[in-house]
């Protein structure tokens, strides 16, 4: 039998993290067994559905290089592949089940729900509908129906028994039949509920497994009664754990920060474990991309996020996780999304890049803070790629090199250079006409008219390069050294800001 699997997003915007991670998952599976894979877009909660974010959908699973096989936007044998276009598919399903009593009509008003759910609370239950409505007969089902009244189709759960379903990562999972509701099957405005669509569409498009997060392992033994009354065969579900994070957790009604106490007592706010969220401010898909990660070492890193390849290997490309992804690896517990994790992981990718490549890559955030027609940004895409991480921290990375910052002059103080405010001074001062004398201004000419010098100024290396790389610099940590900053900054530039330094330590003196 051909392994066919789905990935059923809802167009409510962003691409979560979460999501892509299923659609990874059902993707790698159909690859892996010679499969299909198919993307449906189920869109029957229309008061949610975000304009736009379909192509939000086709945009992040192209650039993550899961295509489909069957969708949307390249047709195949069981469309319409959007739900809403199914919208007469559904009816006659929910009507079979009403014959055979496995669904009723339902005529009860929002205002007798809400009573009902009022009361239930008062006495400190859980609302579950009573099947007011299965009671009617026939003829007063008939009456309503020509009358015009609105209704909806509900599932008709037995009273007794167990209901239940085979899961690949949690097992056998059965349930009381009367601790279910009678969940809506066709609401109101005859769009079909989740609930119902999904069963019907996995069954029409002969999807073999369906993988899907655990928030659904509590729908599924209702899912499994439809199949059962219908007379159909349940795929194989594959419930994945949640991605989780450890993070402040915002109510989403008040807006208030879950809260503690630091050691002194003061109010801080509290760090919780929980389910990955934009509303809270976890990254997407798309942040990722738009801060610089690249699409190879996201998919890497969240392929990892609750599967254990065999082994001990962390780098996969995606073709590679096509032949050895399996169901057996996957994790029955949560996974923990760690961003410095992720930067480790995108940093050893982009020292893999050629040199072409990054500087390509880099090039757009270079941009951001330097002029490319002042700056070598072939040479600096060099001194850059081993200390990159995320592109997205490059404009930082080099922004001195556009304005000089302030800084402080301990900066000019390191023990192991043996550099002190005084060493560094005479170092300034006996640099700067051997600099002045430079025509030729290249890094070989400035390292060996330099450190040609050195030994004559009767002080070590790092008494003079390091200074020097401070006051043309103001910073700590460069990408390259003296020699190479000088070159980036140019003759005019780097003279300049030497002449300033010195000038600011002989104020200092006189102070």
């Amino acid at each position: 039998m051909e392994v066919r699997t789905r990935f059923a997003p809802s167009p409510t915007g962003y691409m979560h993290l979460g999501n892509l991670r299923t659609a990874l998952y059902t993707y790698l599976w159909a690859r892996r067994k010679g499969g299909k894979f198919i993307l449906r877009i189920e869109d029957t909660d229309q008061e949610r559905e975000v304009p736009g974010a379909i192509d939000v959908i086709y945009n992040s699973l192209r650039i993550a290089g899961l295509t489909h096989d069957e969708g949307p936007d390249v047709g195949g044998p069981c469309g319409p592949y959007i739900q809403s276009q199914r919208k007469d598919t559904y009816l006659p399903y929910a009507k079979q089940l009403i014959a055979s009593g496995h669904a009723y009509y339902c005529f009860c008003t929002k205002e007798r729900l809400e009573e009902a759910r009022a009361a239930a609370e008062a006495k400190g239950e859980g609302f579950k509908y009573d099947k007011h409505c299965l009671h009617l007969t026939k003829e007063e089902i008939r009456a309503k129906l020509d009358a015009g009244e609105p209704y909806v189709i509900r599932q008709n759960i037995p009273t007794t028994g167990k209901a239940g379903f085979d899961d690949v990562i949690y097992g056998h999972v059965e349930v009381d039949c009367d601790t279910l509701d009678d969940n809506v099957l066709i609401k109101a405005d005859g769009l079909p509920t989740y609930n119902f669509a999904n069963v019907i569409d996995d069954h029409l498009m002969g999807i073999t497994h369906v993988m899907r997060g655990n928030e659904y392992l509590s729908s599924a033994p209702k899912y499994n009664l439809l199949y059962e009354a219908l007379g159909w065969t349940p795929p194989t579900y594959v419930h994945l754990t949640p991605v989780m994070v450890e993070g402040t957790y915002r109510d989403k009604k008040t807006g208030e920060y879950q809260m503690t106490t630091d050691e002194n007592g003061n109010p801080v706010k509290a760090i919780v474990k929980r389910k990955m969220s934009k509303s809270q401010g976890d990254p997407s898909f798309e942040d990722l991309l738009a801060g610089g990660y690249l699409v190879e070492a996201v998919i890497n890193y969240l392929v990892l996020l609750g599967w254990s390849p065999r082994g001990e290997r962390e780098f996969y490309t995606l073709k590679e996780l096509e032949e050895v992804f399996d169901l057996e690896g996957l994790s029955k517990s949560p996974s923990f999304f760690d961003m410095q994790k992720l930067n480790w992981f995108n940093a050893e990718y982009i020292r893999k890049l050629s040199p072409e490549r990054y500087l390509e890559l880099a090039t757009p955030w270079l941009q951001k803070v330097l002029d490319p027609a002042r700056f070598d940004f072939k040479r600096l895409a060099e001194l850059l790629q081993g200390r990159t991480e995320v592109f997205s921290q490059l404009p930082d990375m080099v922004r001195f090199l556009a304005e000089m910052p302030e800084y402080p002059a301990d900066f000019y103080v390191n023990k192991k250079q043996k550099s002190t405010l005084e060493s560094a001074a005479t170092a300034l001062n006996a640099v700067r006409p051997i600099l002045e004398g430079i025509g030729d201004w290249t890094e070989a000419e400035l390292h060996d008219r330099v450190m040609e010098a050195i030994p004559g100024l009767g002080m070590k290396n790092g008494q003079v390069l390091w200074p020097m790389r401070i006051a043309i610099s103001g910073q700590m940590s460069t990408p390259g050294g003296a020699f190479e900053i000088a070159y980036l900054l140019g003759r005019e530039e780097t003279l300049r800001r030497l002449n300033a330094a010195i000038e600011r330590m002989d104020l200092g003196s006189r102070e």
